[in-house]
């Protein structure tokens, strides 16, 4: 606070005592001037009384909670020295134009003023101004109120409405509004931007396996790995469940995109922490640009949506780039989707089973049960398409369950007629999420009468090292119940061998990858050689996968192999033909590498 002089000390006086010679000379007289004093010294806001000169001539107490300064020492002060510095010499413009005139804004509001505290800090405060006359003087009342609280409660009402909860990024609404901006900044400016939805693979799986308070940990995390990854122009966004979307201001090309895009991919490849485990968890990608593929928010999410499915169904964990022809395939997609609901709910979808042969004994005591859809609109749907559509959908897990339900239903049928043969049946990365999937396999198994051992489950060696503690959890569970446990696609993941001797199983599956070049590929040989000897250390039986000649069952067997599985033997057949491979060992099992089938032959 500047020095206070002498001279501004006795204006100030002057003033406060004609002020209440004023009052006093009213017709209520002295007892006035003390009603009034009394009130403004009462007043919850600061009320400071300021002449024309700018002069402070009356401060009530609650200034001091305001500015920090008593009121004494303030009268006799000009009041730019509660006002920041850079304001000072406006603030003497202001005061001359409002005591020039007063009654053009009489009682006016000044919004947006800060006032300097004593301590240095600014504090916001709301002024409204009036006028009086004090023994001939002209006199500004200046009431103050600090609306530090009130801005920071609307600036979080802003937030609220424009930022989502949990994660704290920008909101559907928000961004809808943000990139209505970016693209008339693109358009009047000749640039380019883009769009990138992020749609994370399997999140189900993790609320249904760990809970949605673990859910919400992992969204939080990636919401942390999305802003870290891009620059702070950008804009990360949350559109709701586990969507979420990468505004990019400015892009050069598609190609610039998609290596963005890459990059958060790789940031969400990274395991995330779950209590005392870590979990892999991908994400698929779309890619719209802006003005190229369209020049609305709406239209331009849609885009990056359309792509978004098409790296899905791609593989997943991948980026697509939009392309016209993707929204016809969303078309089909969706009547796929329909026919598929339609299916599950009235009939329509059938199993086929595939033998395997143990080499041991030329017997058929496993068959594996593959999905088969024939529908009356759509005609025959592969069954790669048919587990993309319900994947993305959310209908894997009740096609799942149909699945089981249905080859336990068969398998009690054929011990019913004497073959005690055991179905495999595949389960997807969600089900095996599942945190109640032992009972729901102990519930089936119940309903129809079958022990444990007259089923076997499949999982991909990528399933189980998504969470190798979470997978090994699960295995011993339905180990507990007698159930057989395979490893299918062996080779193609990404499992150490120390992982791999602590999961619970009975067979590993060697990929089709590896068979085909088999005799001839000596790359593909040694690789087969390797996992059935690493397959008899770890006391685990084998077997391959897309076996097609004599010659190769011949390698296999004689490589230590203990089953086969492919169009060497069978297809994938009906309940009532794949009977027929029941029983007796096949007559072929013992020939050499240049045998044929007579099944095959004929």
């Amino acid at each position: 606070m500047g020095s206070l002089h002498g001279e501004r000390d006795a204006a100030a006086v002057v003033v406060h005592e004609r002020l209440r010679e004023a009052l006093a000379s009213a017709e209520f007289g002295e007892g006035c001037a003390e009603l009034g004093e009394a009130i403004v010294a009462a007043a919850p806001d600061a009320v400071l009384l300021v002449d024309a000169q700018g002069t402070i001539v009356l401060a009530n107490a609650a200034v001091q909670g305001l500015t920090g300064h008593p009121p004494q020492a303030l009268v006799g002060c000009p009041l730019d020295e509660l006002l920041p510095f850079g304001l000072a010499g406006r603030h003497r413009q202001w005061v001359q134009q409002f005591f020039r005139h007063p009654h053009s804004r009489p009682m006016g509001r000044v919004p947006n003023l800060r006032l300097r505290h004593r301590d240095g800090h600014e504090v916001p405060v709301d002024i409204a101004l009036g006028v009086c006359e004090v023994a001939g003087a002209r006199c500004a009342v200046v009431f103050m109120r600090d609306v530090t609280e009130a801005r920071r409660m609307a600036e979080a009402l802003r937030h609220q409405a424009t930022h989502d909860a949990l994660t704290g990024l920008v909101n559907r609404a928000q961004l809808h509004e943000l990139l209505r901006l970016s693209v008339l900044q693109t358009q009047r400016g000749g640039r380019r931007g883009a769009v990138l939805l992020v749609d994370l693979d399997d999140f189900k799986g993790i609320n249904d396996g760990y809970g949605h308070v673990a859910g919400d940990r992992v969204l939080i995390e990636v919401a942390r790995r999305l802003r870290a990854s891009v620059r702070g122009a950008d804009v990360v966004a949350r559109l709701g469940g586990d969507e979420f979307v990468v505004l990019l201001s400015e892009v050069t090309d598609g190609a610039a995109a998609e290596r963005v895009a890459a990059k958060l991919l790789q940031a969400l490849a990274q395991p995330f922490a779950l209590d005392h485990a870590e979990v892999g968890l991908g994400a698929s990608v779309g890619v719209a640009l802006f003005p190229d593929d369209a020049a609305d928010a709406e239209a331009l999410l849609r885009c990056a949506d359309l792509a978004m499915y098409a790296a899905k169904e791609a593989g997943r964990r991948g980026v697509a780039r939009y392309a016209p022809a993707m929204a016809a395939a969303l078309d089909e997609r969706v009547r796929v989707h329909e026919r598929l609901q339609h299916a599950l709910r009235h009939g329509g979808l059938q199993l086929h089973y595939q033998p395997q042969l143990d080499l041991s004994d030329g017997r058929v005591r496993t068959v594996e049960a593959l999905l088969r859809w024939h529908d009356p609109v759509l005609g025959a749907v592969p069954p790669a398409r048919c587990i993309a559509v319900a994947e993305s959908s959310g209908l894997i897990v009740p096609l799942g369950d149909w699945v089981l339900e249905q080859a336990c239903r068969q398998a009690r049928g054929w011990r019913a007629q004497g073959a005690e043969v055991r179905v495999a049946v595949n389960l997807s990365p969600q089900q095996f999420r599942l945190g109640d999937l032992p009972q729901r396999v102990q519930g089936a198994l119940q309903r129809h009468g079958l022990p444990g051992a007259a089923l076997e489950l499949e999982i991909t060696e990528s399933q189980a090292m998504a969470d190798p503690v979470q997978a090994r959890a699960t295995l011993q569970q339905l180990m507990a119940q007698g159930v057989q446990l395979a490893l299918d696609d062996f080779g193609t993941g990404h499992s150490s061998l120390a992982q791999l001797k602590r999961l619970p199983l009975h067979r590993i599956k060697i990929d089709r990858e590896f068979v085909r070049g088999i005799p001839h590929d000596a790359t593909d040989g040694a690789v087969v050689r390797g996992v059935a000897r690493l397959a008899r250390l770890l006391r685990l039986q084998t077997v391959a996968e897309g076996v097609e000649t004599q010659a190769q069952r011949w390698h296999l067997r004689r490589h230590g192999v203990d089953a086969i599985q492919g169009w060497l033997l069978a297809p994938a057949l009906p309940a009532h033909e794949v009977a027929r491979w029941f029983g007796p060992a096949l007559p072929w099992y013992e020939a050499g590498p240049q045998a044929v089938p007579a099944t095959i032959a004929a």
